[in-house]
């Protein structure tokens, strides 16, 4: 019953949603551990007379919680090069560590983890991807008889809330986003969330947990939303399919692919049910088939939640010793990977364009699934002058993405084609 003593780097949002849960849950949180988890040390470089510190001594200097009245070092000051050393330094100090941190992890994983094991201690970062929802802990231990094919989902809450404002209240994304800011969804700059880059630190954790392989950045594929338009939100509504930014990972016979990008989806799908700022992740494997994880992912609470989760598994004797991956991390090129696409290509008012894009798909062996071809718009030229136009919106089976480049540049290269060929990739994972 010897209690796990506790320092917590940071006094942010996280930081004080663990402070409210020990103070409000003591007594749960100490049965579930079987033994009591006590705050003994805080850091951070804001003091916050507010927060209830529960009788743990404060510091602006983040060398205090390596000292060795302190078991756990609870890493929550964001940020990558600060926190990268504070975890190396505490791991080095035979502390385990717990963080919520996921740019460290996809960078330096593998280091981390290898660190943690030789020093015997323990590295938890289930809060490190989708907030409250208990992933990490799934792949690693739920389904670690399952041989994983794939992890798909909704991994940043703030492009999902910019997308369904889209989607529902027929917003631009620059209203949608400026919402998301007034409500604390996103961040003043929020560059990491709508340009993809949060999502890609997310999946290549998942990636390397689900197959076993080494962490890192290179080879995610990543594309923002910022190119989505209510436009194609209507035109893939009209087709059966909405449009989320989805982080994908699969594992094939040639590598493993991973990328993170705005998908159609069925609209009746699974995933096209995922809205606001929540977060979802379908796992297909061997064994146990596909399941689906949903939840908050992002917030004080369900952050805190996952933090203290791994804390409670520590205190049990649960090291959480990951082990590093062991396969080869083979990553395919986007250009091998293979997807059905959405186009919308922005032509003249002229018979027989439609037949032309159609032979240059088919010259190239792809297969036109659906079409649209709507009324007659009115482009402003550059030089003022105005002309008639159609969109034409086409729907493709599966491709690989070389084929796709090759088609859409003979498309783009048609004197009938007026503007930028709109492409997004479509997903079928029902």
């Amino acid at each position: 019953m010897q209690p796990l003593r506790i320092g917590i780097a940071g006094l942010g949002t996280v930081a004080r949603g663990v402070l409210g849960l020990f103070a409000a849950s003591a007594g749960h949180l100490e049965r579930q551990a079987g033994r009591p988890l006590k705050l003994v040390r805080v850091a951070s470089r804001t003091p916050r007379p507010e927060a209830d510190l529960a009788g743990a001594e404060f510091s602006t200097d983040l060398g205090t919680l390596l000292h060795d009245d302190v078991d756990v070092v609870v890493e929550l000051i964001g940020g990558e090069d600060r926190a990268a050393r504070l975890v190396r330094d505490a791991i080095s100090c035979g502390q385990s560590v717990v963080t919520a941190n996921k740019a460290i992890i996809a960078r330096f994983g593998d280091e981390l983890l290898a660190g943690a094991a030789k020093q015997g201690v323990g590295l938890g970062f289930e809060a490190a991807v989708a907030g409250g929802i208990p992933i990490i802990g799934s792949l690693t231990r739920g389904l670690a008889a399952s041989r994983v094919r794939t992890v798909a989902g909704i991994i940043n809450g703030t492009s999902n809330y910019i997308l369904t404002a889209m989607a529902e209240q027929g917003s631009t994304f620059a209203d949608a986003l400026a919402a998301a800011q007034s409500l604390g969804y996103a961040e003043a700059d929020p560059t990491f969330d709508v340009e993809g880059i949060d999502a890609a630190h997310k999946l290549s954790i998942l990636a390397a947990l689900a197959f076993d392989v080494g962490f890192g950045m290179d080879g995610v594929f990543t594309e923002g939303i910022a190119g989505v338009t209510a436009e194609d939100i209507g035109y893939a509504a009209e087709l059966g399919y909405g449009i989320k930014h989805l982080g994908i990972a699969r594992r094939s016979d040639n590598g493993i692919e991973a990328r993170v990008h705005p998908t159609l989806v069925p609209e009746h799908g699974m995933l096209a049910q995922v809205r606001g700022v929540m977060n979802a992740v379908l796992i297909e494997s061997d064994a146990a088939g596909a399941s689906l994880f949903h939840g908050a992912g992002a917030g004080a609470g369900p952050t805190a939640s996952s933090v203290v989760s791994d804390l409670i598994a520590i205190a049990r004797g649960e090291a959480l010793k990951y082990r590093a991956g062991g396969g080869e991390r083979q990553m395919l090129p986007m250009s091998a990977v293979q997807s059905a696409f959405y186009l919308r290509i922005p032509a003249r008012d002229a018979p027989g364009v439609f037949g032309k894009v159609a032979n240059i798909l088919g010259a190239n062996d792809i297969s036109i699934e659906g079409a649209v071809q709507r009324e007659r718009a009115i482009r402003i030229n550059g030089d003022g002058s105005r002309s008639s136009w159609v969109p034409i919106v086409i729907l493709t089976d599966s491709v690989r993405e070389a084929v796709m480049d090759a088609a859409i540049a003979a498309v783009q290269a048609m004197p009938e084609v007026v503007g930028n060929i709109k492409c997004m990739r479509v997903e079928h994972f029902d």
